[in-house]
């Protein structure tokens, strides 16, 4: 019997869960959720109707809450924190990462985050404190504060026998950061040379001081890249003065690294990259319906330079027939540009100094393509009509909107950024009506002075 994927298996037990639910079997459905890691438990509730998402809630281990709440996406979050009480939400806190829980308490009414803050004890409240007082999407706003510090005038031997008072060690703990007497950092020991070291040698032989430490008010992208530029798996935080204050984990570099990307996938479509697939329709319908108003009136612009040529219709009947290909071709043409741009500003591979020529790249490419899809359709059209003017009429149209969607699908993303409007979002509908209006005008405008 063939091994069922991972997404199939999922399907499975979402299946099992379901069908238990709708029979009633309550106490099953408990003993499945039981065995399940806090990843399969929200991808379980992220899956399941809205209407479901409550029952399933309480019959998850309330040990597991807060694991799960971490796991879940932001919107089915919201969902889940508004049917806890205060007091609840704050024991389910207690057991959760700082910033996962600080990314918890900044979607909570101002009423509940107060609740919530007041019914922690001092130490945790500071440390969310601290963790709040960062902009979200920051270095600053993604740090743990679980970090273990050590002195560089101490012995190997003191370390081991604290760590083994200690127990546990932070999840991710490949390295300890070592600190002068005012928590300024020094640099990094590895969790490697503390074990292997002879007990007798000092901390501060052991220093690897080239490793660098991340300011608190870097972007998290930026923070993204320099995890995967150098390959770590942690990295210290510091403020401007260079005290240390927390750490980043490669655990929250991944979160970041698909959010971008679902980020960019949902942009595309108008939709927000949190949004919650089974989402009520009422709530569904009014977050799509800002974007699908924009689009019409984008549309309509497409429309109104259509209206110019009506006359040209009447006379020739042919131009309606064959009017919608060449914006078609310059829209497809246009989002791929716009989508390899985007990406390589994402990857930080794009940027003033290399924008020009990228620009004299694509609208060469642009250009390459209009020839050779203009010869393709003028050919096919002057054969298909016997007549030579229009096979040159479209030809012309199909190469100024090809280089024209070279052109737009750079300059778009780049003035997007400049204006600090998100590329992803806003890019493809106004690529879209750049190049629908100048297909159009280039198409009818021209047939209008050489065909009538």
């Amino acid at each position: 019997m063939p091994e069922l994927s991972e997404q199939e298996y999922n399907q499975q037990r979402l299946q099992q869960v379901n069908e238990a639910l709708g029979s009633g079997m309550f106490v099953y459905v408990r003993k499945l959720l039981q065995h399940m890691p806090a990843y399969d438990l929200a991808l379980i509730l992220e899956s399941s109707t809205s209407k479901s998402r409550p029952v399933l809630w309480q019959l998850i281990d309330p040990d597991f809450h807060g694991e799960v709440l971490e796991e879940l996406n932001e919107e089915v979050r919201k969902g889940i924190i508004k049917s806890m009480r205060p007091e609840k939400l704050a024991a389910v806190a207690e057991g959760m990462d700082i910033d996962d829980l600080a990314e918890v308490l900044r979607a909570l009414p101002d009423s509940i985050f107060n609740q919530v803050l007041n019914s922690m004890d001092s130490q945790d409240r500071s440390r969310v404190e601290a963790a709040l007082s960062y902009e979200e999407d920051t270095a600053g706003g993604i740090m743990n504060t679980d970090t273990i510090t050590l002195r560089p005038d101490v012995s190997v031997d003191v370390v081991l026998r604290y760590l083994r008072l200690k127990g546990d060690l932070p999840d991710a703990t490949d390295s300890f950061y070592v600190v002068d007497r005012n928590n300024k950092f020094i640099g990094a020991v590895s969790l490697a040379a503390i074990v292997t070291a002879k007990t007798e040698v000092i901390v501060s032989s052991l220093i690897n001081a080239e490793v660098e430490a991340v300011q608190a008010d870097m972007d998290e992208q930026d923070v993204a890249q320099l995890f995967e530029r150098h390959d770590w798996f942690s990295a210290p935080v510091v403020d401007d003065a260079g005290h240390l204050l927390g750490r980043i984990t490669i655990d929250d570099v991944i979160d970041i690294i698909r959010e971008n990307a679902e980020h960019s996938m949902m942009s595309m479509a108008g939709l927000d990259d949190e949004a919650d697939t089974f989402a009520p329709v009422i709530k569904s319908t009014k977050q799509r319906s800002l974007w699908l108003g924009v689009n019409l009136i984008t549309a309509l612009m497409a429309v109104a330079v259509t209206s110019m040529f009506e006359g040209v219709f009447q006379q020739l009947a042919i131009l309606a027939v064959l009017n919608s290909l060449v914006p078609s071709m310059g829209g497809v043409a246009g989002n791929q540009t716009l989508t390899l741009v985007i990406r390589g500003m994402a990857l930080g591979h794009v940027g003033d100094s290399n924008a020009r020529a990228l620009l004299s790249k694509e609208v060469a490419i642009g250009f390459l393509n209009g020839i050779i899809w203009a010869t393709l359709i003028a050919t096919v059209v002057a054969i298909w009509k016997q007549d030579l003017m229009l096979g040159g009429v479209i030809a012309f149209a199909m190469l100024m909107n090809m280089t024209a969607a070279g052109l737009a699908g750079v300059s778009i993303p780049l003035l997007l950024k400049r204006l600090n409007i998100d590329p992803a979002l806003a890019g493809s509908v106004i690529i879209t009506t750049v190049t629908d209006v100048v297909g159009i005008f280039a198409f009818l405008g021209t047939a209008t002075l050489l065909l009538t």
